[in-house]
């Protein structure tokens, strides 16, 4: 497959799952601190159990994210490591994207 069409679909394969990984951490934080402020207004506890398993599925995606993004940016990596297409700007922007991701 072309280079640049390769570079265009990792890359954003990198970017979307980047944004997946925050999208998860971001619900954990967010129900726990939903599930505390229903315990403290003194909440149904059937509401709160099932509050808190939304929170338990969300802390479970987290690292299932975290791999296949692990995986994308390993993916993209390679790419980046044929120089040939380094004057392309998909190059340029794939390697952008590949530094502003941290695994």
């Amino acid at each position: 497959m072309d280079a640049k069409k390769q570079l265009r679909i990792k890359s954003g394969v990198v970017k979307r799952l980047n944004k997946e990984v925050q999208m998860y951490q971001k619900e954990v934080v967010d129900g726990e601190l939903k599930v505390q402020q229903m315990k403290d207004e003194g909440k149904d506890p059937y509401d709160i159990k099932k509050m808190g398993e939304v929170v338990d599925e969300s802390k479970a995606m987290v690292p299932d994210a975290r791999n296949r993004l692990r995986k994308a940016v390993e993916d993209l990596d390679l790419l980046l490591e044929d120089k040939s297409s380094a004057d392309l700007p998909e190059y340029k922007t794939a390697q952008e994207i590949r530094d502003d991701v941290s695994v």
